[in-house]
């Protein structure tokens, strides 16, 4: 589904995607199946989003952006790929590569610098400046982003605990 009011020239979405009101994607962006794009939503030309990803409304994806599959990205997140943007001045131009990576979770109002990668299952507190890499299964947040704590396969927050005293995983 894709809604009127959008302007989609790829032709690499999957099937089962939705995408909603004014939203841009360009030729060159590729969206796997069952991906759900919110409304203002921008998407460059040498973007890859997997398969179950929801981008919730007004979150701009730049050139050099990976997303995986079954990531959640919440409103107004700010993907970054240029560290020392110029303007008018296109041979300054040093496009910087994110990764997100499969099952994280992106809190709104998030901003991320360039050339950052987001490990599995990662966490990403609402509001955060994210100026570093984030591992496995940790929980960051804050201006700038720290980590504080890990979170459970099962979804269970166990900040700085080694097991998860709801499903008892280490």
């Amino acid at each position: 589904m894709i809604h009127k009011n959008s302007e989609v020239q790829s032709d690499q979405i999957g099937s089962t995607t939705r995408i909603w009101q004014y939203c841009v994607v360009m030729k060159g962006a590729v969206i796997g199946d069952n991906c759900n794009i919110g409304a203002h939503c921008f998407i460059e030309n040498e973007v890859v989003i997997g398969n179950n990803v929801t981008i919730k409304n007004g979150v701009q994806v730049w050139n050099g952006i990976s997303i995986d599959d079954n990531v959640f990205i919440g409103s107004n997140v700010t993907f970054t790929n240029d560290r020392y943007p110029v303007a008018g001045n296109s041979d300054n131009f040093n496009l910087e590569k994110t990764l997100v990576k499969k099952n994280a979770v992106i809190g709104a109002g998030t901003t991320l610098l360039p050339g950052i990668t987001i490990a599995e299952y990662a966490v990403i507190g609402a509001g955060s400046v994210l100026t570093k890499n984030v591992g496995k299964q940790e929980v960051w947040y804050g201006v700038p982003a720290k980590l504080e704590g890990y979170v459970c396969l099962c979804g269970e927050k166990t900040m700085h605990k080694l097991v998860c005293e709801k499903c008892q995983e280490k």
